[in-house]
């Protein structure tokens, strides 16, 4: 077992699965020369493995949503872990995009998206902290709360 995958385990946090794109693309893809993998949209999943839903200011709570980017960042990291093996392998956490699935007046899209810039800090330490977007969308795939795609640096 990792030293990352021992620290999940500790703080009580479990990968899911690497799910099956909806559509024509691929989970994550590593460039070569840069040793950058780019992940795609990952949609956040409750315990029971269905897409948490709703939209923020309208059906979910702020706390809701932080909770549901911290499970969509869990995903990414469960697509990295498929591609490089271990989550050792990551050099850097580099770049955030969290959507967040809102009404036209929500403002508090930092919020949200602090569930997944959170984690990734708990987990990774100094190596964790990255650039990040957080954008409000009037709807996602399946309508889910947040989507979320990820840029990292591995070795």
């Amino acid at each position: 077992m990792s030293t990352i995958d021992e620290k999940l385990a500790k703080l009580g946090y479990q990968l899911p699965d690497e799910a099956p794109p909806l559509a024509n693309y691929v989970p994550a893809v590593i460039t070569q020369k840069s040793k950058l993998i780019f992940t795609a949209g990952h949609l956040p999943k409750n315990e029971s493995g269905e897409i948490i839903v709703g939209k923020l200011g309208e059906s979910i709570s702020n706390e809701e949503g932080y909770i549901a980017a911290k499970k969509a960042a869990l995903a990414t990291l469960g697509s990295i872990k498929s591609k490089i093996g271990s989550l050792d392998n990551i050099k850097k956490i580099v770049k955030l995009l969290v959507m967040v699935n809102a009404t036209a007046d929500f403002k508090e899209h930092p919020v949200i998206a602090n569930g997944a810039s959170d984690l990734f800090v708990e987990i990774f330490e100094d190596i964790g902290f990255h650039a990040r977007s957080a954008v409000g969308v009037a709807s996602l795939p399946l309508g889910a709360a947040v989507e979320i795609d990820l840029v990292a640096e591995i070795n």
